[in-house]
């Protein structure tokens, strides 16, 4: 194997492949990336067994082969080559050194055998359909803050994309939840995708996956089966595992009866209460909110800081129900006004109940938020 490419060209490709690689493994060929070159296309591959990234990069090649080389090592040198350089790649062959060069600089890379190297992307994927990747974007940054992160919950650790009826209305819904607060979005459902079966994507896949369409602009190709996922865009490939579990019937925990309705500007809201959380470092210290007429006071105490309170009315504040005093997690109530543009809606049933959240102007997504006892 023997080729040239641009410093650019290879750090941005091997960028998205090591950051799948494990710093710390039993298996050693896991914490190398494939390197291989076919008439003239350079594709790069890396998997912790659970999720695989391949790219293809533009290169100039003189000798078709393929090898493996340290992940992580290889990016570092890249990265710190100086910009506009090539950078020349060559194995011979066999147990050889990978040498890699670029203008008077030559290091040699120890690689391990390209036979040993897992493959993912093998296997039938039946269920095919696109999304435009702005929309992926959406679905993605407006459910992942509420995945849960407790192992022994591992049906939780990710996001729940199913076809469901909304309304007599079919959707495609992505759904994540912690216990303490559920996030469910929805899209117009894509063709294809109507009988798609419901998966749980792990947080890790959809880390990387969010990162990766960070740099996609046109549609992003999904296929899927009962066990895999895979998302292709651009010269880039993901393919995951799924979490082999049962997402909970979340729908039971949505409440349908609240009838006391807060309408309050996204931005003015979400200011005051990290304002009045200022007041203490606990992260889990709750805000309370205040409520009566056309008024709205947050206010946080903390044994060792003192009080703060903030109110907010006038124009700013629309609630007509009665008085009503209820607490929440100042870092959760953020997490979701964050994704609200203009106006945000709580819908409460009393101080105790689980309170709906939603974009006053968009019933495409709808946040569950437990309440905390202050």
């Amino acid at each position: 194997m023997k080729l040239k490419a641009d410093r650019a060209t290879l750090i941005k490709a091997l960028a998205h492949v090591q950051s799948v690689v494990e710093r710390r493994n039993t298996i050693p060929i896991l914490a190398n990336v494939m390197i291989a070159v076919r008439d003239g296309k350079l594709t790069l591959t890396a998997t912790d067994m659970e999720i695989a990234i391949v790219e293809d990069v533009t290169a100039t090649s003189s000798r078709n082969g393929a090898c493996t080389a340290p992940a992580a090592t290889l990016y570092e040198i890249v990265r710190k080559l100086p910009d506009g350089a090539e950078v020349e790649l060559d194995h011979p062959g066999g147990d050889a050194q990978l040498s890699l060069r670029a203008g008077r600089y030559d290091t040699k890379l120890t690689v391990l055998p390209v036979e040993d190297f897992p493959s993912m992307t093998a296997g039938s994927l039946p269920h095919k359909f696109s999304l435009d990747a702005h929309t992926l974007r959406a679905l993605i940054d407006r459910t992942k803050f509420a995945i849960s992160t407790e192992e022994t919950r591992y049906y939780l650790n990710g996001i729940y994309l199913h076809h469901a009826d909304s309304d007599g209305t079919q959707v495609l819904r992505a759904v994540a939840t912690d216990g303490h607060r559920l996030a469910r979005v929805e899209e117009p459902l894509p063709e294809g995708a109507a009988s798609m079966p419901g998966v749980i994507i792990p947080r890790k896949t959809v880390n990387e996956l969010r990162k990766l369409l960070d740099e996609v602009t046109g549609d992003v190709e999904i296929a899927l089966s009962d066990t895999r996922i895979q998302f292709r865009a651009d010269q880039m490939l993901l393919t995951s595992k799924l979490i082999d579990g049962t997402f909970p019937e979340y729908e039971r925990v949505i409440p349908k009866g609240n009838d006391k309705v807060l309408r309050v500007g996204s931005d003015d809201f979400s200011k005051a209460v990290a304002r009045v959380a200022a007041i203490s470092s606990e992260r889990s210290r709750p805000v309370k909110l205040s409520l009566a007429r056309n008024l709205l006071v947050l206010s946080a105490s903390s044994p060792e800081q003192g009080t703060a309170s903030e109110e907010l009315d006038g124009d700013r504040v629309k609630y007509d129900a009665g008085p009503l005093e209820i607490g929440f997690q100042a870092r959760y109530l953020n997490d979701i006004t964050d994704q609200i543009k203009d106006q945000v809606e709580f819908r409460f049933a009393d101080g105790s109940a689980p309170t709906v959240v939603q974009d006053a102007g968009d019933a495409s997504a709808l946040y569950v938020l437990m309440p905390m006892r202050v």
